[in-house]
């Protein structure tokens, strides 16, 4: 917390779609409200319709009536205070003149504070840096919404195992299999969880050679499927994360050994996660890795091809957070949960990605993902 007697931290947003604000309050509200750090104390300042709610449920040293204040910051001159007026009241009652403000905070809000002679300066990213660092109670979380992401593969990985093949296409219930009803598996499997997928990636053929490609259309027989599941928590707000590709029918030998080079490299980059390394040390290993078994990555025709996205990603209340696990430098710490999803792509051949979640620890890292990995079904 703040703790400069003339500064402050202040956020408004609704913590149902804010990850820091959530972070803060542990307390849904789908609506913006204002929340303040200062002096050691944080502050949350809501509208009649939340403030009981707030009171019982908030992590916030105090709970304040934002029509109360309003009613204070009213003058002749001013006789219906908005948000900036209550604001600035607040402020002046404390003696604060500074504000670190988040980076997406909005221009309209920071103007009018300026207006009134405050000095704004963007926070770090995240807000909280503590978000990198998981609790228990954190990593429990994420846990779950995994065991409920494996339920949710394990029902369509079922259902694409038990296609019937015809005429190289995969029929279920003798109907066309397809990237949306697949999807529509996993997100009524989650739903079921409480979990909430958005976005879930289902794609065959060519398709799978663009890696945030969602899928759409028949699934085809003898080429690579992935299925890329990252949903929310409805209960906790924590994310899970994991990719699996998988192929119906018979692979042939180039497509096997692309396979075993992606579950090489991701074998590599678990090995070598874990406290004090840098995570582009870790990308550049399997980049090497790829490079020596011949999987060169670049702009070839026109389309990027072979591996270039990162290795991994922070994950938490944000499905992505730092660290960043590429080709910039970032330090891992102990109990930061990152993935590890190295993935090779080349049309006409076809694209394979695997993506596991692990807890980085002093001298290793602890795979929170129990899903088997396993390609021709």
């Amino acid at each position: 917390m703040s703790k400069k007697p003339n500064e402050a931290k202040l956020m408004i947003a609704a913590s149902e779609h804010d990850a820091d604000m959530f972070y803060a309050t542990r307390f849904f509200v789908p609506d913006p409200f204002i929340y303040i750090e200062a002096a050691g104390k944080s502050y949350a300042i809501m509208s009649d319709l939340e403030i009981d709610r707030a009171r019982k449920e908030a992590c916030v040293s105090q709970t304040l009536s934002f029509s109360a204040l309003a009613q204070e910051a009213a003058s002749g001159r001013l006789k219906r205070p908005g948000m900036i007026d209550v604001i600035s009241h607040f402020l002046h009652k404390k003696k604060i003149r500074k504000l670190s403000v988040p980076h997406h905070f909005p221009v309209g809000y920071a103007d009018a504070l300026r207006q009134k002679g405050f000095r704004l300066s963007p926070g770090e990213r995240p807000f909280f840096g503590a978000r990198l660092i998981k609790s228990r109670d954190e990593i429990a979380a994420i846990e779950e919404t995994q065991r409920s992401t494996e339920t949710a593969v394990h029902a369509a990985i079922d259902i694409i195992s038990k296609a019937r093949i015809k005429l190289g296409f995969l029929y279920h219930h003798n109907e066309l299999l397809t990237s949306e009803r697949i999807r529509q598996v996993i997100h009524q499997y989650l739903l079921a969880r409480n979990c909430i997928g958005q976005h879930t990636i289902v794609a065959s053929g060519a398709q799978a050679c663009d890696p945030h490609q969602i899928g759409t259309g028949p699934l085809k027989a003898n080429v690579p499927i992935i299925l890329d599941v990252f949903p929310k928590s409805s209960r906790t707000n924590y994310y899970a994360d994991m990719t699996r590709t998988v192929l119906r029918g018979k692979a042939s030998p180039e497509l096997k050994k692309l396979y075993r080079a992606v579950r090489e490299g991701q074998d590599l980059g678990m090995s070598m996660v874990k406290a004090g390394v840098n995570g582009r040390i870790v990308h550049e290993a399997i980049l090497r890795l790829f490079e020596r078994q011949g999987y060169k990555t670049g702009l070839i025709k026109g389309c990027m091809q072979g591996f270039f996205h990162g290795t991994g990603h922070g994950l938490g209340l944000e499905v992505h957070e730092p660290p960043r696990i590429g080709h910039i430098d970032a330090i891992l710490e102990p109990n930061m949960v990152v993935t590890v999803e190295p993935g090779l792509y080349y049309p006409g051949l076809g694209g394979v990605r695997l993506e596991n979640m692990v807890l980085v620890q002093k001298n290793a890292c602890r795979n929170l993902t129990r899903f088997p990995r396993v390609f021709e079904l």
